[in-house]
């Protein structure tokens, strides 16, 4: 723990950015491997900027020598973070029929297809639907929850980041 204390604030925003995202793409992982529920295609769109994040964060954490650098990385991860807030808003509300999502995974047939066109559709389709909610909590989707909780941690870090510049100048 003093070790973490000892990096400076960038290095340590970097590291609860990559650990932040790590736990919620190990969750979205849980609930795929262990419990057996199937990502859609959009629930993929949003794992990416978890990835990024966590890479980010890490290379922030690795940069701890160079400050300015470790905020570079670190502003990264927040961003990563904002966009899979953002995917996650866009695909609850898929989910809630507020908007339609994209027709891969969303269930709607284009019109006008000739019989072989639509047997190859039909057979290309995939199975896991982008407009169905398969798992929630208090009425709060998996990709609402991401949403809300990468915005969360975005929210707070970006605010961690605002600080210390104030410090600093």
């Amino acid at each position: 723990m003093a070790f973490l204390q000892r990096l400076p604030v960038p290095s340590q925003i970097g590291l609860a950015a990559a650990l932040g995202s790590g736990a919620l793409l190990g969750g979205a992982l849980y609930f795929q491997y262990i419990v057996g529920l199937a990502p859609c295609e959009m629930c993929h769109w949003q794992r990416w900027p978890h990835i990024a994040a966590s890479v980010a964060g890490l290379a922030a954490a690795a940069s701890f020598s160079r400050p300015r650098l470790a905020l570079v990385f670190a502003m990264l991860a927040i961003t990563a973070l904002i966009v899979t807030s953002a995917i996650g808003v866009f695909h609850a509300g898929v989910e809630y029929r507020w908007w339609q999502g994209p027709q891969a995974c969303s269930g709607n047939i284009p019109r006008g297809l000739s019989a072989e066109e639509l047997k190859k559709y039909l057979f290309g389709a995939r199975m896991v639907r982008c407009d169905e909610t398969v798992w929630s909590l208090w009425g709060l989707s998996m990709a609402g929850w991401n949403a809300f909780l990468s915005a969360v941690i975005a929210i707070v870090l970006a605010s961690a980041v605002a600080r210390w510049i104030k410090v600093r100048t």
